[in-house]
This record gives structure tokens, C-alpha cells and sequence, in this order.
């Protein structure tokens, strides 16, 4: 592979809802579930991406995200999938679908989300990523990232062959696509054939009828665990028969089928050799127990997004500010650390972010990331009342506490406009390294600075002195001092060069 495989689509939220039910409801004879426990996961093109990413592959995705807790939470789990997170913006909320679970069995599903939000346009590092790609496959769940313009253009122009697993409400297939993956049921609502007769030839008869109409290369019908049917031009269908016959969960096998076609066009497969490995991998998938035992670990471990503590603390307040300001075409900035035993050089690193735009989003690490990064004495505040110090301050709009030890994943949901480091990290002068968060802030077009910070404060020294100890050497876990630039130019640079300190704003 070139380049990465590039799934475009809509992500929604899934979650699995386990129970069980020994009782029926006394107003109404409905079944009454007691919750157990319960899964969440990226659904729609964000399970393609993670299936696809899981054997190892570089896999991008561009997806819109709402700002609000159910796109926060997404963005955990897409990142510790692996997944490259190109979000666009979206207007609305979140689409999410549960699944209420007994023995194994769905007693009801329950979508939320209301009706689909208008997707932005995608940015300059989108456009790249598409025209970069060893291959691209289109996720669409009819909720608008396939139909956004820009994003179309760029697609049918990209020499990536493209395969397009499509909607009954979303749009055709942009012109070219090497394949197409309908099942049987939205082969013949999207082909418009009446239903009846010998059930190969209504599938071959429904995808001829997309590939000439869509000018698609070829198009395969998927039916279920009888294996797949592939039609091209000029060629009889091939059926390519399941390798194994299982009965299950069914959930997901669509999107395994086609993130599995996508990889092996990737490596340079011809179209019939990538229908045979994506049935072989959809079959193996259904048989060794569909979405709950496919998932990597990673993702089924990832902890929820964490809350609580306030008004201003949490996804659900970050989200709500910066849709606020977005509206109001304002400037949205984002800082992050530790922020343990808060001092007076946190608060000018603070108080200058702020006035860098119309909102400040501090993204602070949890209880587990500050002891994964500093050690098991660390931190000495608790998360709940860090996060609560830093929301009393008049510079402070909302705080989010994200379990990684980075705030990647909060970043790729939030994105900011301008993401803010102080403390000696670099001086925002010079030819040096940028900030590690540049390249990732690039993704939706924002900018990483540098702000200048207060000499001598230092939250490793503060402890030491407390425990009546004497600093000899810099601390371990103080930032490497170096130039770095501003991406913003003079008028975002900080005012002169930075000096030693132990933390910065950790």
C-alpha cells in the first residue's frame, strides 16, 4: 500500500445494551430489561474503518462530527482503534442506535440523533489524503457525508480505485467506481427491480442494472451466507460462495465485507480476488461471533468519556460552548495538561490562551494519564477537583478529561482552531521542531502556538518543597526546551525567548 485506505462515510455511535428479563411491565405487557452491561462502538463507516484497521493497515477516516458527548466518545474509540480521525463539521447531534439485548438475542433497537445534520466542506489535508490514498472506500449510511460536493469532486477524481458500499437514501456512486457493495435488498430498491423470480438471476439482474446506471466497473450483491454474486461488464456473474456456514449476529458484516474489499484493492488485487477475500472474511466474521468478539481490544476496553464535577466540566458543556461560538463565526481555542497543584504560571499560560479567541477549551488529563505519564505518586489532586479549579477561573470556558496520554482524541473531536502550549515547551521563534499537536490540528486547518509563561514555577518543585525536598536536576518529566515556530506568524508568536521551568502547563 502506497498510501492509507481512506473510508469517506457517516460514523454513527452503536451500543449494546445487555440484560435480562424476568419480568413483564405492570402498565403494559411489554418484557421489562435489567441492564447488565453494555458496549460501545463506532457504527456505520466508523466500524469499516476500525475492522479495516485492526489486521495492522494505515486507515484514515473522513467523517463528520457534531459537537456534543456522543462525537467525543467516538473519537476515543476510533483512536484507540488506530483510526486516523479527518472530521468535518456537523450540524445537529450525533446519530446513535442501541440495541436492547437478552441471551443474545435484539428484543429492540432505539435511534436517536433526529434527522441528518448538513456536513462541512472538507479541508486542503482532506483533499491530499484522498488523492494519496492506495484506495478509498465509501461508507454511506444516507446521512449526507457522501453527498457533500467537494468531497464528490474530489472522489471521482481520485485515481484510488474506489469502492462505494451504498445507501437507499444516500446518492448514486460517483462515476468510476471499481465496485459496488449492495446487498440483495438494497440492490433491488436501488435497481428498481419488483421482487420475484429465481433469486441469482433478480440479483444479477439488479446489479447490471446499477453498473450501467452508476457507470460503476462492477458491482457485487452480497447474500448473506450464500456468499456474493459479482457482475461486470461483458463477463457472466461469478458467484462466489460463503467458505463457511454460520448462523449469528449479522450486525456489521456488511461493512466487514467491504473494508476487507477495500484492503485488498489496496494491495493491488484484481476485483474478483477481492470479492473472494472479502466473502471469506464476512463468513469468518459471522461465524466467530459477529461485532462483539471482532472488535480489537483496544476499543472494547476503552473507558466512557468522563464527566461530572459542573456546569462547565464534560463533553456535553465543551460541545455546547464551542457550537456556540462556531455559530457566532467566533474562534475557538484549546489548551491542555495536568494541572496538578494549580499555580500561578498555569494561570498566565491560561489567561493568554483566552485571549487568542472566543472560547477556551482546557483539555485535562485524567487521574490514570497523569500517574501513565508521571508516576504512581501523581497526580496529587484528584481529576475531580483539578477540573473544578480550572472551571472557577474567569479565563476557563470548559474543561474535558480525557483518559489518554495525549488529548489526540479530544482534539480530533473538538477541533479547535487554535491549539495553545506554554511553559518552556519552545519559544515560537527560530527553525526548530513544531508542536507534536501541529500536524494533527492540520487536519481541519487550525494552528498550534506558543504563549510565553511565568519563570519559576513549577508544580514537580512545589511538591518537592512540600515534601521537604531540594531539586538538583531538572525534572523527568519537564519538556525538552527548543525553538519552534508559530504557524501563526509574528502576531501569534510568543514575546521573547522562553526560560527553564520544570512543568509549563502540566
Amino acid at each position: 500500500m502506497r498510501g492509507p485506505l481512506v473510508v469517506v462515510g457517516d460514523t454513527l455511535l452503536d451500543r449494546d445494551v445487555e440484560g435480562v428479563v424476568n419480568r413483564l411491565c405492570p402498565d403494559s405487557p411489554v418484557p421489562v430489561l435489567d441492564e447488565t452491561a453494555y458496549a460501545d462502538r463506532p457504527g456505520g463507516a466508523g466500524l469499516a474503518a476500525v475492522f479495516a484497521a485492526a489486521g495492522g493497515a494505515e486507515v484514515a477516516l473522513v467523517t463528520a462530527l457534531a459537537d456534543d458527548a456522543g462525537a467525543a466518545r467516538l473519537s476515543c474509540l476510533l483512536a484507540a482503534a488506530g483510526v486516523q480521525v479527518y472530521g468535518l463539521p456537523l450540524a445537529g447531534t450525533t446519530p446513535e442506535k442501541i440495541r436492547l439485548r437478552a441471551r443474545g438475542r435484539v428484543l429492540l433497537r432505539h435511534d436517536r440523533g433526529g434527522a441528518a445534520g448538513e456536513p462541512g466542506a472538507p479541508t486542503e489535508a482532506v483533499l491530499r489524503l484522498l488523492a494519496g490514498a492506495s484506495a478509498v472506500l465509501v461508507s454511506d449510511y444516507g446521512r449526507g457525508v457522501a453527498r457533500q460536493p467537494a468531497l464528490r469532486a474530489a472522489l471521482a477524481a481520485t485515481r484510488a480505485p474506489v469502492v462505494w458500499d451504498p445507501h437507499p437514501r444516500g446518492p448514486v456512486a460517483v462515476p468510476g467506481a471499481q465496485l459496488v457493495t449492495p446487498n440483495e435488498s438494497e440492490a433491488r430498491e436501488l435497481a428498481k427491480v419488483p421482487p420475484g423470480g429465481p433469486r441469482l438471476a433478480v440479483a444479477a439482474q439488479a446489479a447490471q442494472g446499477l453498473r450501467e446506471r452508476w457507470r460503476a466497473g462492477a458491482v457485487v450483491v452480497t447474500l448473506g451466507g450464500d456468499g456474493a454474486l459479482l457482475c461486470a461488464a461483458g463477463a457472466t456473474p461469478l458467484m462466489v460462495s460463503a467458505p463457511v456456514s454460520a448462523e449469528g449476529d449479522t450486525c456489521g458484516a456488511g461493512d466487514r465485507f467491504a473494508s476487507a474489499a477495500g484492503l485488498a484493492l489496496a494491495g493491488g488485487a484484481l476485483v474478483s480476488e477481492a470479492v473472494q477475500a472479502a466473502v471469506g472474511a464476512a463468513s469468518a466474521y459471522v461465524a466467530g461471533g459477529g461485532v462483539a468478539a471482532a472488535l480489537p481490544a483496544p476499543v472494547r476496553a476503552c473507558p466512557p468519556v468522563l464527566i461530572g464535577g459542573g456546569e462547565r466540566i464534560g463533553a456535553a458543556a465543551a460541545g455546547a460552548v464551542v457550537a456556540e461560538v462556531r455559530a457566532a463565526g467566533g474562534t475557538v481555542v484549546a489548551t491542555g495538561g495536568c494541572f496538578d497543584l494549580l499555580h500561578a504560571g498555569h494561570v498566565a499560560t491560561l489567561q493568554a490562551a483566552r485571549q487568542l479567541g472566543d472560547c477556551l477549551v482546557v483539555c485535562l488529563n485524567s487521574d490514570t494519564s497523569v500517574t501513565a505519564l508521571k508516576g504512581p505518586d501523581r497526580p496529587v489532586i484528584p481529576q475531580g477537583d483539578r477540573a473544578r479549579l480550572l472551571a472557577a477561573l474567569g479565563c476557563v470556558d470548559a474543561v474535558v478529561v480525557f483518559d489518554e496520554t495525549t488529548p489526540h482524541a479530544a482534539l480530533g473531536w473538538l477541533r479547535p482552531d487554535i491549539w495553545v502550549k506554554g511553559g518552556d515547551y519552545a519559544t515560537g521563534v527560530g527553525d526548530g521542531p513544531t508542536l507534536p499537536e501541529a500536524e494533527l490540528l492540520r487536519r481541519w486547518g487550525g494552528d498550534s502556538v506558543v504563549v510565553p509563561y511565568l519563570d519559576g514555577r513549577s508544580t514537580t518543585d512545589m511538591i518537592a518543597a512540600a515534601r521537604g525536598e531540594r531539586r538538583t536536576t531538572a525534572p523527568a518529566d519537564a519538556p525538552q526546551p527548543g525553538p519552534a515556530r508559530s504557524p501563526m506568524g509574528p502576531a501569534h508568536s510568543t514575546a521573547g525567548p522562553a526560560r527553564t521551568t520544570a512543568e509549563g502547563a502540566r
